[in-house]
Parts: structure tokens; sequence; C-alpha cells
């Protein structure tokens, strides 16, 4: 256990993830410095490999959500208890998905009032609708 007192997020998901991209990353090095196609080609499977295989382990529990944990999950070898539902606001988790975030209703106003200025001979008052996704440039806000 580390002497701070904060969980550094460290997980089996991530360890894993970062040991296989580190590999595909020095195979791309590799690949670049001797000018090798299938190198390069190998390097980059590799990357996309790792990318698979962390976010498997994340959506089978161990990996972890954003932001703290309780102490008693700060271990690495710790499984999420509640990757099974999903993580709301996690992107790997909504692409298998998982813990979807209820949207909010969306907000139809009616038409805008647009007042344009009155030539000084005379007092006129202009009627404009105005659309709900164009309100911040027609109506000057």
């Amino acid at each position: 256990m580390s002497a701070h007192p904060y969980d550094h997020g460290h997980t089996v998901a991530g360890w894993t993830g970062c040991g296989i991209a580190v590999t595909g990353t020095a195979v791309l090095g590799a690949g670049i410095c001797t000018g090798s196609g299938p190198l390069l080609a190998a390097g980059a499977v590799v990357v996309v490999v790792a990318l698979l295989v962390t976010w498997a382990l994340h959506l089978a529990g161990w990996g972890k959500p954003s932001g703290p944990r309780p102490r008693e999950q700060w271990d690495w070898r710790a499984r999420d208890t509640g990757a099974r539902a999903g993580h709301p606001e996690c992107l790997g988790c909504r692409l298998a998905g998982r813990g979807r975030v209820a949207v909010a209703d969306t907000v139809v106003r009616g038409p805008a009032r647009v007042t344009a200025p009155a030539p000084a001979s005379a007092s006129v008052s202009v009627s404009v609708p105005v659309s709900a996704g164009a309100d911040s440039v027609g109506a000057g806000s």
C-alpha cells in the first residue's frame, strides 16, 4: 500500500494495457528506425490490441471508474464491483451499451421578437422569428 492518502488509480486493466502498448510502440519505433513497413504495421496492430484488451478488462471489472474510489478498493488488484452496470460518463462503458446517462429533455423556445432600430423619421417595430439554433447569431446575444 502507498504512503499517499489518495488513490493512484492503478488497475489490472491499466497495467496490462500499458505493458502491451509499450511493446507496440517499441515495435513501431523499430519499424521507423529500420524503415520497415511490416514492423510499422505489426506495431500499430499491437497498439490496437492494447486498446481492446484494456477495454475488455475494464468491462470485466478490472478497471476503475472516474473519480476517487473507496479506500478498500485502492489496491491495484481490487475488482470494481459496479462495472457490470457501467460507469456514468465513461466512454468505454457507453460504447459497450452500459451506464447510459439519461439525457434531459430538450428545451424548445417559441419565436423570439427582434425589434429593429427605428429610423429617425418614424418608429417601426419588426417581428422576426428566430430559430432556437440561430438565436446567438440572429438575436445578437
